[in-house]
């Protein structure tokens, strides 16, 4: 009779264990502002094709995220996948929050204005999503057409970039 309960409790908590793990991989569905000022949900933006998401969650890992946008436009194995910048400021008092677009806006070249997505709500949600352990490095993740995470990296653009141009390839 044991036995019968254990046959029966496994499959369940494997089930259970498999459902979280792939909602844990599920990009949130936030509303944001791209510095263009158009109104999106990354998750319906890049449905449907591969994309590389460039993601700072504080004022040094946002400075972090320039570099590697700049690498990735460099590079010609890279240079066909799109690629969206991400600043998470729902840490930041709503009341300078807008300085703060402001100042994004400003530093970032304004063809990039169209792709680069404010966040201002959802913090722990991308933070898992982006399995964040330090806020001061630029977190990189680049998924496929389905969503899923093919490869994910942070810290800087010199030390990475390789590696993310390699996963690429794997998936060619």
């Amino acid at each position: 009779m044991i036995s019968n309960k254990y046959t029966i409790v496994a499959p369940a908590i494997t089930a259970i264990l498999l459902s979280l793990a792939a909602f844990a991989q599920q990009m949130p569905e936030t509303p944001g502002e791209t510095l263009s000022g158009r109104h999106v949900v990354l998750a319906q933006e890049v449905r449907g094709h591969a994309a590389v998401l460039v993601a700072g969650f504080s004022r040094e890992g946002g400075n972090g995220t320039a570099a590697w946008v700049k690498a990735i436009h460099a590079d010609n194995a890279l240079s066909a996948v799109p690629v969206y910048e991400i600043a998470q400021i729902a840490g930041a008092p709503s009341l300078i929050r807008g300085m703060i677009r402001s100042g994004m806006k400003k530093s970032v070249p304004e063809p990039e204005h169209d792709r680069f997505l404010v966040l201002t709500q959802d913090d722990k949600s991308w933070r898992a999503y982006f399995e964040v352990s330090d806020d001061r490095l630029p977190y990189v993740m680049m998924i496929d057409a389905q969503g899923d995470v093919l490869w994910r990296g942070h810290g800087a653009a010199s030390d990475l970039e390789p590696k993310l141009r390699d996963a690429l390839k794997t998936q060619e």
